[in-house]
């Protein structure tokens, strides 16, 4: 029998309305419920990032994020 999918480790997060449709379009498409679709994005997420991408979007994400906040 496969060991099942324990969730050790609960912790509260807000995110974007944009990251948040993004999560549930890869919940949808991957049949994976919100905890497990986190989990394999953050236990994979060398294997499933461009660097040289993920450092050009932080900037502008970092640059944009003082006119996002209320």
């Amino acid at each position: 029998m496969a060991p099942r999918f324990r969730l050790t480790r609960r912790f509260p997060a807000a995110m974007t309305e944009a990251g948040y449709r993004a999560l549930k379009r890869f919940e949808a498409d991957t049949g994976l419920d919100q905890a497990e679709a986190l989990s394999f994005l953050f236990e994979n997420l060398h294997a499933v990032v461009d660097v040289d991408e993920v450092v050009k979007r932080l900037a502008v994400f970092r640059a944009d994020l003082d006119g996002r906040k209320p």
